[in-house]
């Protein structure tokens, strides 16, 4: 039930950007909104107020909505398109079935590569069939274009490090290295700490992104941000031997998270064309999430000590399995600032989308 959630920022930030047309500043007064919206998410308290806290803050949203977002009825048209979403479910879900089948069986296994072949290939007919429909759930064609393409296919990369290096990270920082080898023997109260510290320099990025943005450009920011999530990451592989520098390496890398997750939403919103402004913020949030899963899934595999779900009796992962993880995060933060490279200076106001483009 909480994965529905995940829509709130996408849908905030649609709501802000029409609310800002005809202002003259509409691509900057949303990048604004979505840094503060990141910002102001970001908290830290004790257990008992952490699991109390989404029942009362969505008990509290549900009023803010009722009362503060008018009915407004959307602009795009037709169903729901059930076909697409059966396609897509079964591409991701051959993929994910090969990478668990990996855990299992161990890299050798021809199952494994056979699922993932399958997974890969079954997007042919899912991008074919949703680039003929009139309401895809996917606008295969407004993805293609110049001012998204870059957006998603980093907001896929990040997912990566943001949804699936934290769990490594807290596993790491936990060992002894009395016993392993490595490790910074940390008890729980200092991966509160590192988690802490990653927060509150997530959040700094966060509200500093219009800063960033008025001296590079929206495009120079967003590079910047994956550079230094890339920088953060790559810090793990040479220094990872004491809590100060696990401090730095997270300082790092949540500067240019907190700048990322405020910015992916808003930058594809400027250019869409107003009837896909949802869809292009919400994919972001998609790609994501799809991105932290397959690399949680990957990532389960770097750390078992062997290709089978049978581990040695010693129960700790080898020290090359942290890492290929944080080397993971850091190629694919990497990637992700040379594709934001590609992105426009300056998106076109409202490109046409492919639904708008078979109405006519």
């Amino acid at each position: 039930m909480q994965g529905a959630y995940v829509v709130w920022l996408p849908l905030e930030i649609a709501i802000i950007h029409r609310r800002t047309a005809g202002t003259g500043r509409q691509s900057l007064l949303t990048r604004r909104a979505a840094a503060v919206l990141v910002g102001a998410l970001v908290d830290a308290t004790s257990m008992n107020v952490l699991l109390a806290l989404p029942a009362v803050t969505v008990t509290l949203c549900l009023f803010a909505i009722w009362f503060g977002v008018e009915d407004v009825p959307g602009e795009a048209t037709g169903g729901f398109d059930w076909t697409g979403l059966a396609l897509v479910t079964a591409a991701l879900g051959l993929v994910m079935a090969g990478l668990v089948v990996v855990r299992l069986d161990g890299p050798g296994s021809l199952p494994v590569w056979l699922l993932i072949l399958a997974g890969v290939a079954a997007v042919v007919p899912f991008a074919r069939y949703e680039d003929a429909r009139r309401d895809p759930i996917v606008d295969v064609r407004l993805m293609r274009s110049p001012g998204q393409w870059p957006v998603q296919l980093t907001a896929f990369l990040f997912g990566m490090s943001v949804l699936g290096a934290q769990i490594p990270l807290s596993t790491f920082a936990r060992t002894d290295p009395a016993v392993a080898g490595y490790g910074l023997g940390a008890d729980a109260s200092f991966v509160s700490i590192l988690v802490g510290l990653y927060v509150v320099f997530l959040a700094i990025g966060a509200f500093t992104l219009p800063v960033t943005s008025r001296l590079l450009g929206p495009r120079g920011a967003l590079v910047l941000s994956a550079l230094l999530v890339a920088l953060g990451y790559a810090l793990w592989l040479p220094f990872n031997d004491s809590t100060g520098q696990a401090l730095v390496n997270m300082a790092v890398a949540g500067l240019g998270s907190g700048a990322l997750v405020a910015a992916l939403p808003a930058t594809p919103a400027a250019a869409a064309p107003p009837e896909r402004t949802a869809f292009a913020t919400g994919m972001t949030n998609a790609t994501k999430t799809v991105g932290g899963a397959i690399a949680s899934a990957i990532f389960a595999i770097a750390l078992a000590s062997t290709g089978s779900i049978a581990d040695p009796e010693e129960g700790h992962a080898p020290l090359v399995g942290y890492l290929t993880v944080w080397s993971i995060c850091a190629i694919a933060a990497l990637l992700a600032a040379v594709a934001l490279l590609t992105l426009p200076r300056q998106p076109a106001e409202h490109p046409v989308s492919s639904t708008a483009r078979r109405r006519r």
